[in-house]
């Protein structure tokens, strides 16, 4: 496996995503808000080595909080979550990953979250690419309390800095992320 520092890594990941997946210009974002700049994440998330750089830097944030499971909500952690289970497994230490539909499904067994069966007993970190209001989080903490299950800590690449650490403390459940929007505007 590659041996590259978590400091290489952010540095990596931080250049990838200022030069493939950040913009200027007039965006509305999914919260419906107005924005001079727009973060695409999955332009870097979707990459080989995006996805390798997020997975490492991702494994590294939580480890101190012991993570047995790691997964967040569709579209923006499917990429990641991928990735995450990839490095866990090359680092020895697997853990499970998991998806959080939009929706259930109205087939099968009618489920919120895909993967393996996750417990009370399990660790669970939430992931997700760009956090703006923080209501990807906050839908996947409610989907995870229907099973009576709740994450840890909730992770996200970037924080756009527009409410959803906030939101996500109100939950009861901490936001961290490895980038801040402020980061990518300096220039």
């Amino acid at each position: 496996m590659l041996t590259i520092s978590v400091a290489d890594c952010r540095k990596r990941l931080f250049e990838l995503i200022k030069s493939q997946a950040f913009f200027r210009g007039n965006f509305t974002l999914s919260s419906g808000k107005k924005s001079n700049y727009y973060l695409d994440a999955r332009l870097v998330t979707l990459s080989a080595e995006g996805a390798f750089l997020c997975g490492k830097l991702m494994r590294a944030m939580v480890q101190d909080k012991a993570p047995t499971a790691i997964g967040g909500p569709t579209l923006g952690a499917d990429p990641m979550v991928g990735a995450i289970g990839a490095v866990s497994f090359l680092e020895g230490a697997p853990v499970k990953t998991f998806i959080i539909r939009k929706e259930s499904k109205s087939h099968g067994k009618g489920r919120m979250v895909e993967g393996p069966e996750l417990t009370a007993a399990d660790r669970i970190v939430v992931i997700d690419d760009v956090a703006t209001t923080g209501k990807a989080f906050i839908h996947s903490i409610d989907a995870l309390a229907q099973d009576g299950l709740k994450p840890v800590v909730c992770v996200c690449i970037i924080d756009r800095q527009d409410g959803a650490r906030e939101a996500v403390a109100a939950q009861g459940v901490e936001m961290i992320s490895l980038f801040t929007a402020s980061e990518f505007l300096k220039d």
